[in-house]
């Protein structure tokens, strides 16, 4: 090759027919891309999607655009969602979506990529895209909308009252109380009709009531 071959991308993520392409003057590109892979040139992620190997990219890979190939229709939510927007304190391992297909877990060379289904409903309200430093873009709910899926993925809370819903939020998921006063009751609303449910309408009672408290100046 006159290129090297780690340079004939334009990002570190691509996929089978990129491959192909830049494999073109061979003879048996198949061959080939199974020798780049045994030398560690290339990795695969799952079948039709690679990146280049360590010591061969230009930069590091999006596990975030990785999760929106891997598996969809999908975009990024819950707890890396959360963690993304600075909501939780702890480190999530896992890259999480939402999508309207079944439920999976992935276990690739760059993780763990988990789905969770949710109604088509929810799913079209709260995506935004969002731009790398080096300018790949990738789907991710909303901060308000991470939560939401996160509140009615955890099948195992029941909340009747918005002292319980404040305890999970502060306690459970360790969520400061100003940073809540940031989502808009209104988007809340919206995600609770598209998943026609009664904890996520409480959610809303508890935003209404923390905003008013912070218009009173009231701790």
């Amino acid at each position: 090759m006159h290129q090297p071959f780690h340079t004939r991308f334009e990002q570190e993520e691509f996929d089978y027919q990129t491959l192909i392409d830049a494999l073109k003057e061979y003879a048996r590109p198949r061959d080939k891309i199974t020798d780049l892979i045994r030398k560690g040139v290339i990795v695969r992620i799952k079948k039709g999607l690679y990146v280049l190997g360590q010591g061969y990219a230009q930069r590091p890979y999006s596990k975030e655009l990785l999760a929106n190939l891997i598996y969809g229709p999908s975009y990024i939510s819950l707890d890396w969602a959360l963690r993304h927007y600075d909501m939780i304190p702890e480190r999530v391992e896992a890259v999480t979506s939402v999508t309207t297909g079944r439920s999976r877990r992935f276990v690739t060379p760059a993780g763990l990529f988990i789905y969770r289904n949710i109604p088509l409903t929810a799913f079209r309200y709260g995506m935004t895209q969002m731009e790398t430093e080096d300018g790949k873009t990738f789907l991710i709910a909303s901060a308000a909308k991470a939560l939401c899926d996160k509140i009615r993925d955890d099948r195992g809370i029941g909340m009747r009252s918005i002292k319980e819903m404040q305890r999970y939020l502060t306690t459970e998921l360790r969520m400061d109380e100003r940073t809540l006063t940031a989502l808009d009751p209104s988007q809340i609303e919206k995600i609770a009709n598209g998943y026609q449910s009664a904890k996520l309408r409480l959610l809303k009672k508890y935003l209404d009531r923390l905003h008013r408290l912070n218009r009173e100046g009231r701790p």
